[in-house]
């Protein structure tokens, strides 16, 4: 359960903070004084701190020092009137995460510690990596043997205590999140702050000022100085998911931060320095996107200064057990299900899923399965229904494809055909293309990389053979072999 202390002489101020978060799973502590305070972080180690500025005998400035050489990754909220904002604002330029303003807007107040409590858990919560010494059971975890993965493991291995940019490539739901906190976790800078920051999530015109702070009165609605992540996370690590969403204008000033450690905040003259390592993730292609234009080619060498490459699940489909098996034991736990294992037709069913969501979507999936599930065992009746419909499209599309295959083979022996091993070699060409463009939905790159050929020698068997790409793809019974 994620704790929560409140440290504030004004009793009325405690009650308020205590009611707003009576029935969630935070647990509130409070203490009347800086001492009391203090104690407190030292015996029972809470996982964010609301914190008065103005305090009797030992000020809030003096108790968040304290709070620091305690636990140098505790995320602090200061609680501050509006006459001593600019102190509080200083506070957050030394490592304070945030502040909110009296009389308190509860809504405000919760959102930010519910996003401390988030950066509290990225920070704390230990990523195990296959090979590591990790052994808490409470730890996230990478999972997978295949190749692929040994090559990500090894990855991290090798750039984690190296201070150089991360690229995390890969698509939605793979995992980029987990490999940026591994090498954090693994990094030198691992008792330095932690932040992340989603750029896709983030209107373009509030995204420069999350990063890099804006001045009063900068913008309408800039009513108070804001310290960016950039400044925020001084020594520490920033991780920027979907990157390839920034703006031009925006990626010119992550450039020159790259480049200089420097920037203005929003509206701003002074020039901040900042030392932060950067990790960033995107599921778009930069590459395309640098020739398109629509992504700066110079800042797009600075951010892959070592590139990691986390495969779809698709792509390694024997580490598909190793997940269920992960997260059923991880979820049986948590929800209270008294579940031992997966049906061998359940099991079935979810091997032969695409998972065009990836590890996230698995995930869900498992969950969804066992908040149905009643008994022992996770049968295929509780798996959610698009899974039953794709596995049986799936399966009835493979047997349809091996019958059109045999059919053909049957027509050219029938035909009395001179040249069976030369048709029957182009019938199975058909198949096999057929098939793995099916199980791709199209994507050339990844079925010519399955295929182990180029683009372009799959466009011009595709073409010769008189294959349409589509998202469903079949196999036409006919001689011409023509896929609809």
């Amino acid at each position: 359960m994620p704790t929560l202390l409140v440290v504030d002489d004004d009793r009325s101020i405690r009650h308020m903070v205590r009611e707003a978060f009576a029935g969630t799973d935070v647990e509130v502590l409070e203490a009347a004084n800086a001492e009391d305070g203090i104690e407190l972080v030292r015996q029972r180690h809470p996982d964010t701190v609301l914190l008065d500025i103005l305090l009797p005998e030992i000020s809030g400035l003096e108790a968040f020092n304290a709070f620091q050489a305690l636990d140098p990754k505790l995320p602090v909220i200061f609680i501050t009137a509006l006459d001593s904002s600019d102190t509080a604002i200083q506070a957050m330029s030394l490592g304070a995460y945030n502040f909110v303003m009296k009389p308190l807007d509860l809504a405000v107040m919760q959102k930010l510690v519910g996003q401390a409590l988030d950066i509290r858990r990225l920070m704390n919560v230990p990523v195990s990596v296959p090979g590591s010494k990790s052994s808490d059971d409470k730890a996230d975890r990478l999972v997978g043997r295949s190749p692929t993965m040994q090559e990500v493991y090894k990855a991290i291995g090798r750039v984690a205590s190296q201070n150089v940019t991360v690229l995390i490539r890969g698509e939605s739901g793979t995992g980029k999140e987990l490999v940026a906190r591994a090498i954090y976790q693994h990094s030198q800078r691992a008792d330095r702050p932690f932040l992340a920051v989603n750029c896709a999530a983030i209107p373009d015109a509030l995204l420069e000022s999350e990063l890099f702070g804006h001045e009063k009165g900068s913008f309408t609605g800039a009513e108070q100085r804001r310290i960016g992540k950039f400044e925020q996370c001084n020594g520490g690590t920033l991780f920027l998911d979907e990157v390839g969403d920034m703006s031009l204008l925006l990626q010119a000033k992550m450039l020159r931060v790259l480049q200089q450690q420097k920037f203005e905040r929003v509206g701003g003259n002074q020039t901040i320095s900042t030392d932060v390592r950067l990790i960033t993730a995107t599921n778009r292609d930069l590459e395309k996107m640098t020739e398109a234009r629509e992504f700066r080619a110079d800042l797009y060498y600075r951010l892959s200064g070592f590139m990691i490459h986390l495969p779809p699940l698709r792509e390694r489909t024997t580490d598909v057990p190793l997940l269920l098996d992960y997260f059923l034991r991880r979820f049986a736990s948590s929800l209270s299900k008294d579940v031992q294992g997966i049906s061998p037709e359940a099991l079935d069913i979810l091997l032969k899923y695409s998972w065009p969501g990836n590890i996230r979507e698995l995930e869900n999936v498992v969950r969804q399965g066992l908040l149905s599930t009643v008994g022992p065992v996770l049968l295929p009746e509780f798996l959610p229904p698009a899974v039953h419909a794709h596995s049986h499209s799936a399966e009835d599309g493979h047997h349809a494809a091996q019958h059109d295959l045999t059919s053909s083979i049957d027509r050219i022996l029938a035909a009395g055909s001179e040249n069976v091993y030369a048709e029957a070699v182009a019938a199975l060409e058909r198949y096999v293309l057929s098939d793995v463009l099916r199980k791709a939905q199209g994507n050339i790159s990844h079925s010519a990389k399955t295929l182990g050929i180029t683009r372009g020698s799959l466009r011009n068997k595709i073409k010769a053979l008189g294959l349409s790409i589509d998202r469903q793809i079949n196999i036409d019974p006919g001689d011409n072999g023509d896929v609809d």
